[in-house]
């Protein structure tokens, strides 16, 4: 497979592959707020989709859609004096209506329509004469706010066709790389970071799917080199964009991962390299009927591994952050982040107690524990283990070092059945 296979099939993955019920979702939606507020029956009219999904950079896993019903003008004076409340409340009950089992509710600026594994937010809208929109926002006695989706659009659009392409298969690569690494990153500001990477040099102007290592690699030293700030101004509208949580150091790492991946160009190694940076959906090797069989014959251990990716769809929106203790005969020694920070390794026969340190997943959700025991001596000892447990409420999970080798622990929270957090910690054993 050559590198431009490799990477044109690692786009083709992150393709979305339930755009035909989103459609019906969006539509469904639209008809139900058309009969409400306009007496009509169409279900394409007076809506626009918005966010990753209407700037055509969203990829496969998307949970979180966002759709503008556009008001008739006629109806304004009904809410512009501090009926910010009312109008979602009336939307709500519009949709609620037509779809009585369907989980809808208010959240501030929108009314969220649950559907399974993916989530619609309805912000009803009026149109301004510049083609902006003003929304209602409920928090503090409720107050008019104007968001400018369509020069968000128009942009990415316009500067994706002067970049051959490049600029929406870069946000969904990024979408991929902060999935894997559980970034928590919204998408405005994935697209904004990628538009003001692209047009910062003429490197990708007319190159393609061949390049997309070295745009890896370039793309990643720009964020890493970002100075840290509040917020961006969003391509198109120069809104503001607020970022959430620092992402120059695991740009940083994966940088590295780049340089290493590059390194590997050539080599049967090179897949599992940029799979260390984009995660599952970058292709693997691939391998013939009979090296397979081969492959199956020579292994005398159990593959026992699970990956969440096979479980749940990915959109991490939140952040969760472990940490473990490292104790013996009671008594704790020292924190493993600690360690790994001094670039230590573990001794056998100590007791680990992994907790979630950090997690600001609001509302309902579980929480999933993997242990993966990797090297030789795992597999000389058939204790490759990777399954995916559910937590038993207490949001801990205890374990022993046992025998050498770079093991790692991973935690996911999944919410409304989809991962939309998740953090990794490495355990790194040497003999006793």
């Amino acid at each position: 497979m050559t590198k431009s296979e490799m990477f044109k099939e690692f786009l083709d993955n992150l393709a979305i592959d339930n755009a035909t019920q989103i459609t019906l979702r969006y539509e469904e939606i639209t008809g139900c707020l058309n009969k409400k507020f306009r007496e009509t029956e169409s279900k394409t009219a007076n809506s626009l989709q918005v966010g990753s999904y209407g700037r055509w950079s969203a990829i496969k896993g998307i949970s979180d859609l966002d759709m503008l019903y556009i008001m008739p003008s006629g109806k304004w004076n009904g809410y512009k004096d501090g009926k910010q409340s009312q109008l979602l409340t009336d939307t709500r009950d519009a949709i609620k209506e037509r779809y009585p089992n369907t989980n809808v509710t208010i959240d501030r600026l929108v009314v969220r329509v649950l559907y399974t594994n993916f989530h619609v937010e309805v912000q009803p809208v009026f149109e301004l004469e510049d083609r902006s929109f003003k929304y209602p926002d409920t928090y503090n006695g409720g107050s008019w706010k104007i968001t400018k989706p369509r020069e968000e659009m128009e942009a990415m659009k316009e500067f994706d066709a002067q970049k051959n392409k490049n600029l929406r298969r870069l946000c969904k690569m990024a979408r991929a790389w902060k999935n894997k690494h559980g970034l928590n990153m919204g998408g405005l500001l994935i697209d904004t970071l990628a538009h003001n990477f692209l047009r910062s040099t003429t490197e990708y102007n007319d190159t393609s799917f061949l390049y997309y290592d070295r745009m890896s690699r370039d793309f990643y030293q720009y964020l890493a080199d970002q100075s840290d700030q509040d917020y961006y101004a969003a391509l198109g509208s120069g809104q503001r964009v607020k970022v959430k949580k620092r992402f120059q150091s695991k740009a940083k790492k994966a940088y590295d991962l780049c340089l290493k991946a590059i390194e590997a160009e050539g080599t049967d190694g090179v897949h599992d390299k940029w799979k260390k940076v984009y995660g599952r959906p970058f292709p693997a090797k691939p391998t013939t009927a009979q090296e397979s069989l081969a492959s199956n014959a020579a292994r005398f251990w159990d593959d026992t591994e699970q990956f969440i990716e096979d479980m749940y769809p990915i959109d991490i929106r939140y952040n969760l952050k472990i940490d473990c203790e490292v104790l013996q005969d009671g008594f704790r020694q020292y924190l493993l982040s600690e360690l790994l920070r001094k670039r230590l390794r573990l001794l056998p026969k100590k007791k680990l107690k992994f907790w979630v340190k950090e997690n600001d997943v609001p509302g309902n959700h579980n929480i999933y524990w993997k242990v993966l025991n990797r090297g030789d001596e795992a597999k000389r000892r058939n204790e490759i283990r990777g399954e995916i447990l559910l937590d038993s409420g207490l949001k801990r999970k205890e374990e022993n070092t046992k025998f050498q080798g770079d093991h790692i622990v991973e935690c996911y929270a999944v919410k409304d059945g989809v991962v939309v957090a998740r953090d990794r910690i490495h355990v790194p054993i040497q003999t006793g």
